[in-house]
């Protein structure tokens, strides 16, 4: 059975969000977990809570043992876009672009 949890609007870009979700694919919730406690960014902690919020969803709505879990598909898309404008030489503006993910960590049961 898949379980799936979302963390929308996190403001990050999603390209360095996909960086740390690609070697947490196919692992084990204590191993993935492992995995983010050692990386140095700082997103790492906010992928954390969300791969955590999977594995309670799977333990307490459907049943399945923390210990079985694995990350079956983990992906940030595209959230929104936070658009500003800045001042620059001669009179012009310049764009400032602030993106934001939307994280979905998939887990499911080993058997």
């Amino acid at each position: 059975m898949e379980v799936h949890s979302r963390g929308k609007n996190v403001r990050v870009s999603p390209r360095k969000v996909r960086l740390l979700l690609q070697p947490l694919k196919g692992r084990s919730i204590d191993e993935a977990t492992a995995i983010l406690r050692n990386l140095p960014m700082p997103v790492a902690r906010r992928v954390e809570k969300i791969l955590k919020s999977a594995a309670a969803n799977a333990e307490n709505n459907y049943q399945l043992a923390p210990d079985e879990l694995r990350v079956k598909a983990a992906f940030a898309d595209e959230g929104t876009r936070l658009k500003r404008f800045r001042p620059g030489p001669r009179g012009r503006i310049k764009p400032w672009v602030r993106r934001f993910s939307h994280i979905t960590i998939i887990v499911e049961d080993r058997g």
